[in-house]
């Protein structure tokens, strides 16, 4: 599957990105709200399983005898990772029946049975037809995972799941406080990506500085090669470079007050240091001619063919790339560059989040099973099975020894490795879609870097949509705690 059909140009939504990405065996971020789910806690409802025995081996007390049901969405992950986990629950309980099922369309399919009350065990909610995750969670239709997350992991039992877990994923399944209701599987890398052999033909090292950074531009124009192009009809891709380089610049605060729609949040300097510096980038002609009309496959397609140094990406563009990404590329990804020494977090700040949301539903028979089949899947081997499959990380934390890593894997691993600790997550994609996409991304990123907005004119646009979104009481507003 190739590009995305995109809608009367509205370009490529994240469900679009989603589904996509599902069909590419990508990671794309999870985005939340578009498809509203007609979720009524209504219907008879299911007997639930027993509860089994609690032991070492089975610490959330599984029923041994109880049918487990996991419903998958069937996206370019593949089943495969899904049923080889399957088959590790059948050999732990041999007495109980598992089905699994794959399907597209999720919504369709399981929302009738939410209504009914006999909704499956586990669920990957993703792709197009994504259940509404603030509809279910408002509705009190999730069961609460931190019993997953508090127990045993599958193979250390000295170590809870939740301390074998990547930075970033326990919060994202939280919606405004404690429960966590959704674990994302996957893994995404956000940055600056490039080809390393570029960039050693220009005997260059991968920019530090803005200052840095504008040098490493002029040696590629000298050399008739374009600095930057990004997705110009959607350049919501945009932020996948510069929000970490705002949290880079001024610290993990600034993009809180962002996502949590603070007055004035975007009038902080890091901000306006962070667009003066994008703007730069227009200013003085680094930016691939006519990027601002280029979609997204369009504008990774120049990329590729050498005509652009980088482009702010997920790690999704290595698969939905191969086919024009030369065999010597050398594909690499770096945090963000900063501006100085004086930023608030050092370089190697970057952006990495989870996707593929895995749910439990509270009406579930056996929600026990499909907590257990997810602490099957967080083992070492379950997310190295993964990996070596689809070419993705996991939210498990390590599972990479022995795999033979494709090059922007690897890269993305190193990058993670860098980071440490500094790893930011601005939720504003997930939280608020339509005024990252049109708003931000579109009327505001898109035209500053077109040249038809100064940053300070984009600043002031963007601060009045962040202020009419907190106003717009028809949209659920949420908060970092």
């Amino acid at each position: 599957m190739g590009s995305t059909a995109h809608h009367g140009g509205e370009g490529v939504g994240r469900r679009d990105l989603i589904k996509r990405s599902a069909a590419l065996g990508l990671v794309a971020a999870p985005g939340m709200g578009l498809l509203s789910a007609c979720a009524s806690s209504g219907g008879g409802g299911q007997g639930k399983a027993k509860a089994g025995k609690k032991t070492a081996r089975n610490p959330l007390a599984v029923n041994e005898t109880a049918k487990m049901e996991f419903v998958l969405f069937d996206g370019g992950f593949g089943k495969e990772y899904a049923q080889d986990a399957v088959k590790i629950y059948q050999k732990d309980f041999p007495k109980a029946t598992v089905k699994f099922s794959a399907t597209q369309k999720i919504q369709s399919t399981l929302q009738p049975r939410f209504n009914q009350g006999n909704p499956p065990d586990l669920i990957d909610n993703s792709g197009a037809e994504q259940m509404d995750m603030g509809v279910l969670v408002g509705k009190n239709q999730l069961a609460d995972l931190t019993p997953l997350l508090d127990a045993p992991s599958y193979d250390d039992p000295n170590k809870k799941v939740r301390d074998t877990l990547r930075p970033g994923i326990v919060e994202m399944g939280q919606f405004d406080g404690k429960p966590v209701w959704i674990l994302y599987y996957a893994y995404t890398v956000y940055g600056v990506w490039y080809s390393q052999k570029a960039l050693d033909s220009l005997d260059a090292e991968y920019p530090q500085t803005w200052d840095q950074m504008l040098a490493v531009c002029e040696k590629a124009k000298k050399k008739g090669m374009a600095g930057w192009t990004y997705a110009g009809k959607y350049p919501y891709y945009l932020p996948f470079s510069l929000y970490p380089m705002i949290g880079k610049v001024g610290g993990r605060e600034v993009l809180d007050a962002i996502d949590n729609l603070e007055p004035n949040a975007w009038k902080h300097p890091a901000v306006k240091a962070c667009f003066e510096a994008y703007y730069e980038l227009y200013k003085k002609g680094y930016i691939l001619r006519g990027t601002p009309g280029l979609d997204h496959i369009q504008s990774q397609t120049a990329w590729a063919k050498g005509k652009a140094l980088f482009i702010p990406n997920g790690s999704w563009v290595e698969n939905e790339s191969a086919n024009v990404i030369p065999a010597d590329f050398n594909l690499a990804v770096s945090a963000p560059t900063g501006i100085d020494s004086s930023d608030k977090l050092p370089f190697g700040t970057i952006w990495a989040s989870g996707g593929e949301p895995f749910i439990v539903p509270a009406k579930a028979a056996n929600g026990e099973g499909g907590m257990e089949q997810l602490r099957i899947m967080l083992s070492e081997a379950s997310s190295k099975n993964f990996t070596a499959k689809v070419k993705s990380l996991t939210a498990y934390n390590g599972g990479t020894t022995g795999i033979t890593l494709t090059p922007g894997l690897k890269s993305g691993v190193a990058a993670l490795d860098k980071a440490g600790s500094n790893v930011v997550n601005p939720r504003i994609q997930d939280w608020y879609v339509q005024l990252q996409k049109e708003k931000i991304g579109v009327a505001g990123l898109g035209e500053m870097m077109a040249g038809r907005l100064t940053p300070a004119e984009a600043i002031k646009k963007i601060q009045g949509f962040a202020d009419e979104a907190a106003k717009d009481t028809s949209i659920k507003h949420y908060k970092h705690q």
